[in-house]
């Protein structure tokens, strides 16, 4: 919203200063400050408020070390980390552009089902919460939304450069939507661009980069693609939003290790939205142009300004939990900028925390059914799962284990942004 003011009052009345608005560097800077500011302020209030209130954390006796002691500790905190993301991105991005949009979607639609399941737990006594089915329904509407709009809105484009014989278009399935328009390269030559509505990403590693899914829908027939095209892209954009909100669902489980993981995945997505959306670095880099997605760097600032905010109360002894109404919009607001910035392929390595851990529970899941069915007895392939708990019960303290995820988590995301430049 200060974004368009600042625009009226530098175009207007020409206020001195008022064009500094302009620069995405300055307003990342300011959400930044301010998610952080939010994030310390609030939280002191909101877990005050939480205690008055004895709306505690009811912890299951699993015979961890410090258990006893996280009883009672104030939950709910997902709501300084919500705050701190949307007050920062209204008042500093343009609010109209579409990534901003999908991004202020997916922070509350998740945080409303997060908030649903620590209520029926906190103030109904249900140790259960919302029931599953209805949580996975809320994760799968998140992505149809996020999909349907990758998909099919007119203002969601790359822009690729026109050579000769190169129209800019390489499929069928791709939609031009704009004219050709003229640009200057890092060397101050004119080029000419075009901006197509596709369903491409990225794949890591690989010289020809880019992957249209509708290589996919050929196996069901060329006659068919315009059809199972977006099918095909719709049902992969579900899939990574409930993998990854169910990962950092699963993550939230040790004070301080969901929020210090999200922070680094969202450092190093920031990075991939910051330079794709200038089409001079996406030129030197030989990545992606996506036109407006540099717009995106003030929603992740003001992101990874509040998980850093609330690690102030949330690292170990943590004085409030994030709860599912934290840990659900965490994750869904880090898949959905994967798909955004089209590293999708890449949530393996950047949320490979997440993944871990997601595996360590499916894995143990799985070896206890598969040898209970053989055997006449369930047996383990961890301690306890998720993995953390792992090596709780070998006798780590918490805050190592924690330390070393971060570190993990860092040297994850590095391997990331390593790769602009492996192709």
């Amino acid at each position: 919203m200060l974004y368009y003011l600042f625009t009226y009052l530098r175009d207007s009345i020409h206020l001195p200063g008022a064009g500094v608005f302009n620069y995405i560097t300055f307003r990342v800077a300011m959400a930044i400050i301010l998610s952080l500011v939010i994030s310390m302020l609030m939280g002191k209030r909101l877990i005050d408020y939480l205690r008055r209130k004895q709306i505690g954390e009811t912890v299951r006796d699993l015979g961890l070390a410090g258990e006893a002691q996280k009883k009672g500790t104030p939950t709910m905190g997902g709501l300084i980390i919500i705050s701190a993301i949307l007050i920062p991105t209204l008042l500093f991005a343009r609010v109209l552009n579409v990534y901003i949009v999908l991004m202020l979607v997916s922070t509350i639609w998740l945080g409303i089902v997060g908030f649903l399941d620590d209520y029926i737990k906190v103030f109904r006594k249900n140790k259960e919460g919302l029931a599953g089915r209805f949580k996975v329904m809320g994760q799968v509407g998140l992505g149809i939304i996020i999909g349907v709009t990758m998909y099919y809105n007119n203002h969601v484009v790359i822009s690729r450069q026109v050579t000769t014989g190169n129209s800019g278009i390489h499929s069928a399935a791709e939609k031009l939507e704009s004219g050709q328009y003229i640009r200057k390269d890092e060397n101050g030559k004119p080029q000419t661009y075009v901006n197509v509505r596709t369903a491409t990403t990225t794949i890591p590693f690989i010289k020809s980069h880019e992957f249209r899914y509708e290589k996919i829908a050929k196996i069901f027939g060329e006659q068919n693609v315009a059809i199972t095209t977006p099918i095909i892209y719709i049902l992969f954009v579900i899939f990574i939003i409930v993998a990854v909100s169910n990962g950092a669902n699963i993550t939230d489980g040790i004070d301080g290790l969901a929020t210090g993981v999200s922070a680094i995945i969202g450092i190093c997505l920031g990075v991939f939205a910051y330079v794709s959306g200038n089409y001079l670095f996406a030129g030197y880099l030989n990545i992606m142009d996506i036109p407006n997605l540099g717009e995106l760097s003030i929603f992740i600032g003001a992101f990874v300004g509040a998980c850093v905010g609330f690690l102030w109360y949330n690292a170990y002894p943590a004085q409030v939990f994030m709860g599912d109404t934290g840990s659900l919009a965490l994750g869904g607001i880090i898949a959905s900028l994967a798909i955004i910035v089209r590293k999708e392929f890449l949530i393996p390595i950047i949320c490979g925390i997440f993944l871990i851990e997601n595996l360590s529970v499916i894995i143990q899941v799985w070896y206890f059914k598969f040898t209970k069915k053989k055997y006449g007895e369930g047996r383990r392939v961890f301690k306890m799962a998720p993995l953390h708990h792992h090596y709780q019960k070998l006798g780590y303290h918490e805050s190592k284990i924690v330390a070393r995820m971060w570190i993990i988590g860092m040297l994850l995301a590095i391997m990331s942004i390593v790769t602009l430049k492996l192709q």
